[in-house]
């Protein structure tokens, strides 16, 4: 027997109900993690997370499921607040009033401690820095010593090249002078 020759329709047939059954299990596990995390099941939503139609939310086969997801949530909300499950609001503030004077005591011990730590670092810095200055000073009294030897040194030279520069303008002027004396003498009659 010879296989039946397929029609391009049954392979569109085919593919349409793979197509669909795919989409339709996406549906359910999409509403299974729905309702695991504990969202709200909507048509809307459920759609909008499985990323297929709201046509097929609604369609039979689907809706079922999704209205007694939608149900049971339902009761399962009414049977919290029945039991005490949900906080009143003044326990709520209760609770926020406790967590603000918990936050202002961390603050405070913050604060405490930070300080605590900028005073032990400010002493090691003293006493690090004691150290290090007085080894500081003494490179600076060193090198005052030395540059107060060479000024020393530069003031007598100084000195004594002004000493040498009086002993030679006046060398210039008893030169001159003894020009002037030796011209006058040799322009002279004699």
């Amino acid at each position: 027997m010879t296989p039946a020759k397929r029609t391009p329709g049954d392979v569109l047939r085919e593919s349409r109900k793979k197509d669909s059954a795919a989409k339709r299990a996406k549906v359910l596990s999409t509403l299974d993690a729905m309702r695991a995390r504990g969202e709200t099941v909507t048509f809307l939503g459920v759609a909008r997370t499985a990323g297929v139609s709201n046509w097929l939310v609604y369609s039979a086969g689907m809706r079922e499921h999704i209205e007694a997801a939608i149900a049971g949530q339902s009761k399962t909300g009414r049977r919290t607040r029945q039991a005490g499950g949900q906080a009143s609001s003044a326990s709520l503030a209760t609770d926020l009033e406790l967590l603000r004077a918990d936050n202002k005591a961390l603050r405070e011990e913050r604060d405490r401690l930070k300080k605590a730590v900028q005073r032990g670092l400010g002493a090691q810095l003293d006493q690090a820095g004691t150290k290090e200055l007085t080894e500081r000073v003494g490179e600076l009294l060193t090198a005052v010593e030395q540059l107060v030897a060479e000024r020393d040194e530069a003031r007598g030279e100084r000195d004594a090249l002004r000493r040498q520069l009086t002993e030679s303008e006046d060398d210039l002027v008893a030169a001159r002078e003894a020009g002037k004396r030796l011209l006058r003498q040799v322009n002279r009659p004699t």
